[in-house]
């Protein structure tokens, strides 16, 4: 039996480790699992970090960059880099997802076109909110906006995170309705308990305390200074418990200080960023409550990582990033302002029934495992390869026909215009000769009479004789 040929994908992003973020942890999900299956090759930037090595499953390939000042990202060289255009092209590509749309999703949609092959593009941020806070001018966001959206709709897919960021990108100018695709994460629940007492020993936690937790970028955006007024709120009522900040960002140092400012250093621990999944899994499971109060984000991996350890998340009402929750039954929601914020945490753990409900049910229908959502997307993308060859099929059908309907055309036009010629030219002698027929008449009625008279002259000449 003849085997079948490994599929060659190809995912596009403008950013990839040593930084982390949730696109980037998508794309490496994507991408170890992806390899179970097919040759996978994820095109990015070159790490600010020299030393970096790349060590993964499958394959990384980065070109040169143009760092930013003042900004994490940095801009891909893709264009000016030889290395990486002769990868690009030798990697013979069945397929391209491009998890961003600057310099690098570009590169991987204009090697699509120019292949002939399907690009999907996966919307995972409200890019928006990001040009505006950089330039402060709506007129220049509004342009921006429109750039990108430019990639997007030529795109043969577009894939949202969740219905809601689906909506967003149809504001965008988004020509096509998205497809929603979830993300997942890579945890699974925790059966054994016994790091609860090491974890609560070391950070000196009561039993009695309740205990909060934050994971991701440590910057404003993310709300985090609004966790700590609410938390300021909570510990002004004194409500017993312990909040834990886990990640990295720009913004660490302000929190630092206020959290100082605030005397909350007792009560509020900055744990930096976890990368041992294990342990970080142990901190969502030690959990009652994962406080997520963005409205930058629009799926964010850590309510799902929270999920997978049933620990439900407190949102704000109307974000986006909260698609899919149900108050009081999969997860909380509070009003926009710290106060109400403060007040809902201790509705939640006063209703010690409908909390426990809660973290049940933010397990069955939140968390979800990338093992079984990147062997659906494997799926997916065979379908989408099998109709884009169709299509492709198709196009070239048309082509065809068009070429054969326009040599018919031409043909016609050819024989209209001799037929035109022709008529022309009898036209024009039935001008110059108006009278020929008649002529040709009267001279046959002439001919006829002298001959008639020539024979009975010859008769006499004959007679005389």
């Amino acid at each position: 039996m003849k085997q079948e040929k490994k599929l060659n994908i190809g995912l596009f992003i403008d950013t990839f480790y040593p930084m982390i973020d949730g696109v980037v942890s998508v794309v490496d999900n994507y991408a170890k699992r992806l390899v179970n299956y097919a040759n996978v090759t994820v095109f990015t930037i070159s790490p600010r970090d020299k030393n970096y090595v790349d060590n993964f499953p499958y394959k990384v390939v980065r070109c040169q960059k143009l760092e930013i000042p003042g900004l994490d990202y940095d801009l891909g060289m893709p264009s000016f880099d030889a290395k990486f255009q002769k990868e690009l092209k030798e990697s013979k590509l069945d397929i391209v997802h491009i998890h961003s749309p600057f310099s690098i999703g570009k590169t991987g949609l204009n090697y699509a076109k120019k292949h002939k092959i399907p690009c999907i593009a996966t919307n995972h941020s409200q890019f928006k909110q990001d040009f505006f806070k950089a330039t402060k001018s709506p007129a220049i966001t509004d342009i921006l906006v429109a750039s990108i959206m430019k990639v997007y709709n030529k795109c043969d897919e577009n894939w949202s995170v969740n219905s809601e960021v689906a909506k967003v990108y149809e504001e965008y100018g988004l020509k096509e309705p998205a497809k929603v695709v979830n993300n997942a994460t890579d945890m699974m629940l925790l059966k054994d308990d016994g790091f609860i007492n090491n974890l609560k020993e070391k950070h000196n936690i009561d039993d009695d305390a309740k205990v909060f937790l934050f994971v991701g970028r440590i910057q404003e955006m993310k709300n985090i200074f609004f966790i700590l007024d609410a938390l300021k709120e909570l510990k002004n009522r004194n409500f017993k418990f312990k909040m834990f900040y886990i990640g990295s960002g720009q913004d660490e140092n302000k929190l630092k200080s206020k959290i100082i400012e605030n005397d909350m250093a007792d009560c509020v621990e900055m744990l930096g960023k976890i990368s041992d999944r294990n342990l970080l899994m142990q901190y969502y499971n030690l959990a009652d409550l994962f406080l997520f109060p963005s409205m930058y984000d629009c799926s964010s991996l850590v309510q799902i990582e929270a999920a997978s350890q049933k620990t439900p998340t407190l949102f704000l009402k109307n974000s986006v990033t909260s698609a899919g929750i149900v108050d009081n039954q999969n997860g909380f929601f509070a009003e926009n302002n710290y106060v109400d914020y403060a007040n809902r945490i201790i509705q939640i753990f006063d209703n010690d029934k409908t909390y426990k409900q809660v973290c049940e049910n933010c397990y069955k229908t939140v968390y979800v495992n990338w093992d079984t959502k990147i062997c659906d997307i494997f799926e997916e993308y065979k379908k989408i390869i099998h109709r884009k060859k169709i299509e492709n099929k198709s196009k070239i059908a048309y082509k065809n026909y068009q070429k054969t309907t326009k040599n018919v055309r031409i043909s016609q036009k050819m024989a209209d215009k001799e037929q035109q010629q022709y008529e022309q030219k009898i036209k024009s002698y039935a001008t110059k000769h108006p009278k020929t027929i008649k002529e040709i008449n009267k001279k046959i009625k002439q001919n006829d009479n002298q001959n008639g008279e020539l024979w009975q002259m010859k008769k006499k000449c004959l007679y005389w004789q």
